[in-house]
């Protein structure tokens, strides 16, 4: 599942581990500037806030989720 928010100067998209796989992870926050991307999600471990920044060509993966109006999703998975 995931969230999508428009703050004044960014995009924030919040991904949810909701898998039936235990133990289940700390949810993702994804913050689009107009020139970076940050991730950021806490390490259970030490507590700490953990951060990483995307350059904007390293976004294109991230197009779909990006161009979705405001709201919360779950995309169903295609059988293969």
């Amino acid at each position: 599942m995931f969230t999508i928010e428009h703050e004044f100067d960014a995009t924030v998209i919040t991904l949810v581990d909701e898998g039936e796989d235990a133990p289940l992870l700390e949810d993702i926050v994804i913050n689009a500037f107009e020139d970076c991307v940050t991730l950021e999600q806490v390490d259970p471990q030490t507590d700490e806030v953990l951060r990483i920044t995307f350059s904007t060509t390293q976004l294109r993966d991230l197009a779909a989720a990006l161009n979705l109006p405001e709201g919360s999703y779950r995309l169903e998975r295609k059988a293969t």
